[in-house]
């Protein structure tokens, strides 16, 4: 069976594939068999390397740029086309990017299309044109293009799809989501991007100079205890999706559950002061968040 694993990544793209091991939950645990290993990582190289484009953390003339015939581009939006120029090849031709192609034998075997897969470029589209989000529901929407695709694409892959699912499984990625923007305030300041809704806060009057702080006063802290309650309530509602599958599927959710759940922890153990920078889950409450969530799923199942 042709996968990833036959594949040998020029240097740019395990640079970006090793990213996976600093992500909240594990992207392709051991315990997987290894063609789903193989087709998450493939998906995961994809995901990474589109959210590298947006964010402008490609090297200046590097390889990536050069698989992509856009050698010496700079502009974020002119890369962002040259890649979902590539990524259509994926469905219809042969890609030039080795992420793409290794991407290509995952959408075949599983029927995957493309929606997804230009939901994710659209995020990063939208991270170049929009800066600031007034309301939740704005912030929810760009979450439905910038996370859920990814847990509908493992739900794809695991030929697990079903409405109820998918409904669970965007719960849970709009929470990861919130989450990674909780942890980054500082990081997205500084590209001048607030995923924090506006209507927030003004409600628990925090400023933008509060924010570029070193550290949080209150008024920053209630808020991010607010929007960490928000996520955990994504998790909950999320969380019988876990139950509702089987065997070491059930264990790999499970794990994006719980590394949401231990994230959250790091953030209330840090006083939700996020500002010093990103709070991150330890490896022992993680394992333990993935005994509760295993727990409750079997209790709800």
């Amino acid at each position: 069976m042709t996968g990833t694993r036959q594949l040998r990544p020029d240097a740019s793209s395990r640079t970006t594939l090793d990213k996976a091991a600093h992500e909240n939950f594990p992207v392709a645990p051991f315990f997987l068999p290894r063609a789903w290993r193989d087709d998450l990582m493939a998906v995961y190289g994809y995901a990474r390397l589109v959210d590298d484009i947006g964010d402008g953390d490609l090297a200046p003339g590097g390889a990536d740029a050069r698989h992509l015939g856009a050698e010496g581009e700079t502009d974020r939006l002119a890369l962002l086309d040259a890649f979902e120029a590539d990524l259509r090849r994926v469905f219809d031709g042969t890609p030039s990017h080795p992420l793409l192609r290794a991407l290509r034998p995952t959408v075949r075997r599983h029927g995957l299309t493309p929606e997804p897969f230009l939901g994710l470029i659209g995020a990063n589209r939208q991270d170049q044109l929009v800066r600031r989000y007034e309301t939740y529901d704005e912030l929810a929407a760009y979450c439905e293009l910038s996370a859920n695709p990814v847990g509908r694409l493992v739900l794809g892959i695991t030929g697990t799809t079903s409405p109820e699912r998918l409904r669970r499984s965007d719960a849970v990625c709009t929470a990861l989501q919130i989450v990674e923007h909780l942890q980054d305030v500082a990081e997205d300041l500084a590209r001048d991007r607030i995923y924090l809704p506006a209507e927030d806060l003004k409600r628990f009057r925090v400023t933008e100079a509060d924010l570029a702080r070193p550290t949080g006063d209150a008024s920053v802290r209630a808020l991010v205890a607010y929007e960490a309650e928000r996520a955990r309530r994504l998790l909950d509602e999320g969380t019988p999706l876990v139950g509702s599958v089987h065997g070491r599927l059930r264990l790999l959710l499970a794990g994006f559950v719980a590394g949401g759940h231990a994230a959250l922890d790091a953030i209330t153990a840090a006083g939700h002061d996020v500002l010093p920078g990103p709070p991150r889950a330890t490896r022992p409450n993680l394992v333990r968040q993935v005994g509760t969530v295993l727990r409750r799923a079997r209790r709800e199942g």
